[in-house]
C-alpha cells in the first residue's frame, strides 16, 4: 500500500512540469477554436536547436563513456524498434475494417522515435534532478531505424503476395471459364456425333478437362501460398533495405541528432553547449509543446475518417511499449547498472511515435498506406499519451521501484 501511495504521489507530481502544461495549453487554445499560429519555420528550427543539444550532450557523454555499458540498453532499443512493428502487426492489423497495409505503418511510427518527446523527457528528468546517462539520447537510431525499416519490409512482403496471389486467381478464373467453354462445345459435339459415339467418347476421355476449380488449381500446382518457388517470377523480388535505412539517415530530425553527437564525439563543443544550447533548452521546448498540442486537436479530423481502433491503438500502444520498454531496461539496470532515469528514457523513448522524419519516410516506402490513419493516430492521440502520461508514469514508476 505505502508503494502504491508513493506511485501516485510522484505521478502526480509530474502534472507540474511547464513541458506537460504547455502540451495541454495548447490542446486547450485549439478547442477553445484560438487563431494562434507558430510559422512552420520556426516550429522547424526549434526541432533542430533541440536534436542539437540531445546530440552534443549524447556525444560529450560517450567520448567518456564506458561503451560496454552502452551495449544492452542499445540492443534492447533494437529488440523495442523491431518488436513494435510486429506487435502491431498482429493486432491492429487483425481488428474489422483495418488494412494491413495502414496497421503496418501505424506500428512502424509508433515503432519510430520523437525526438520531442524525447527532448521532453529529458526536461523533466533535468528540472527534477534525476540523474541519467547522458548518451541515453544516443539510443534513438537504434529504435528509429530498425522500426521504419522492419514496417516497410514487412508491408512490402504483404503487398507483394497480395499482388501476386490476385494475378494468380485472374489467371485461374480465366483458364477455368474457358476450359468450361471448351467442355460445353465437346458435349455439345459429342451429343451430333451419335454415329461415332464410341471414338467420341474415346477421344474425350483423353481431354481430362478439369471438373471444378479446385481441380484446375490442383493440376497447375497452385497452392493457397502461391504457386512454387520456381513459377513465382518477379513476385519473388527482395525488398532492398540500404535505401530505407538511406532515406531514414537523411531525415531532418535523425540528421540533426546524428550532427550534434558527431560534433560532440569529434570536436569540444562544451563552451557553446554549455553558454548557448543549454539555457535556451526549456524555452525552446515549451514552445514546441505549444505547438504540439494545437497540431494534436487539429489531427483529431484526421483520425475520425479511418476505423475507430485506431484511436483505441493510440491510446494503448504507447502505454504497452512503454512498459515492455522499462522492463528491458530493469534488465539492464541489474546487469550493468544502468540507472533509473535511463530506465525511464528508455521507456519513454519506446513510448513515443516520430513526429518528424517518420511520415515522409513511410509514405516513400509505403505509399498504399492512408496517411490519415498512422499520423493521426500519432500526433493526435500517441505523442499527447507518451508524453502527458507516460513521461510521468515511467519516471514515477522509476522513482517509485529503484529511488531516484
Amino acid at each position: 500500500m505505502d508503494f502504491l501511495l508513493d506511485f501516485l504521489a510522484k505521478f502526480g507530481a509530474q502534472f507540474q512540469s511547464p513541458t506537460l502544461s504547455f502540451l495541454i495549453g495548447g490542446i486547450v487554445l485549439a478547442a477553445l477554436g484560438s487563431q494562434l499560429q507558430i510559422p512552420d519555420a520556426i516550429y522547424k528550427f526549434i526541432v533542430f536547436m533541440l536534436l542539437i543539444k540531445v546530440g552534443l550532450g549524447g556525444g560529450i557523454a560517450i567520448r567518456s563513456a564506458n561503451l560496454a555499458e552502452m551495449l544492452l540498453p542499445a540492443l534492447f532499443a533494437v529488440v523495442m524498434g523491431i518488436l513494435i512493428v510486429f506487435i502491431g502487426r498482429y493486432t491492429l492489423a487483425k481488428l474489422p475494417k483495418v488494412r494491413t497495409v495502414d496497421a503496418v505503418a501505424t506500428a512502424g511510427l509508433f515503432g519510430a522515435v520523437s525526438g520531442s518527446t524525447l527532448a521532453a523527457g529529458i526536461t523533466v528528468l533535468e528540472a527534477q534532478g534525476i540523474q541519467y546517462e547522458a548518451w541515453t539520447g544516443a539510443l534513438y537510431p537504434f529504435m528509429d531505424i530498425p522500426a521504419l525499416v522492419t514496417a516497410i519490409v514487412v508491408a512490402s512482403i504483404y503487398t507483394s503476395k497480395r499482388e501476386h496471389l490476385s494475378q494468380q486467381r485472374d489467371t485461374a478464373d480465366t483458364s477455368f471459364s474457358t476450359a468450361d467453354t471448351s467442355f460445353s462445345t465437346a458435349g455439345a459435339s459429342f451429343s451430333t456425333a451419335g454415329a461415332s459415339f464410341s471414338t467420341a467418347d474415346a477421344s474425350f476421355s483423353k481431354l481430362e478437362y478439369p471438373t471444378s476449380r479446385q481441380e484446375y488449381l490442383s493440376k497447375q500446382r497452385i497452392t493457397a501460398s502461391g504457386y512454387p518457388r520456381e513459377q513465382r517470377g518477379t513476385a519473388g523480388k527482395r525488398v532492398k533495405i540500404w535505401p530505407i535505412v538511406k532515406e531514414s539517415l537523411q531525415g531532418s530530425a535523425l540528421s540533426a541528432l546524428l550532427l550534434g553527437l558527431a560534433l560532440g564525439l569529434i570536436t569540444r563543443p562544451e563552451s557553446v553547449f554549455e553558454s548557448f544550447y543549454e539555457p535556451l533548452f526549456r524555452g525552446l521546448l515549451s514552445i514546441l509543446m505549444l505547438v504540439m498540442g494545437m497540431e494534436a486537436w487539429a489531427r483529431l479530423g484526421e483520425l475520425r475518417k479511418v476505423a475507430q481502433w485506431y484511436a483505441l491503438y493510440a491510446l494503448v500502444a504507447p502505454l504497452l511499449h512503454g512498459f515492455i520498454a522499462f522492463g528491458l531496461g530493469m534488465i539492464a539496470h541489474y546487469a550493468t547498472g544502468f540507472s533509473p532515469g535511463g530506465v525511464a528514457l528508455l521507456a519513454i523513448i519506446a513510448a513515443s511515435s516520430s513526429d518528424i522524419s517518420g511520415p515522409p519516410t513511410l509514405r516513400a516506402g509505403i505509399p498504399s498506406a492512408n496517411p490519415s490513419a498512422y499520423i493521426g493516430a500519432s500526433t493526435a492521440i500517441g505523442t499527447p499519451v507518451a508524453i502527458a502520461l507516460g513521461i510521468p508514469l515511467y519516471i514515477g514508476l522509476a522513482q517509485a521501484l529503484m529511488g531516484s
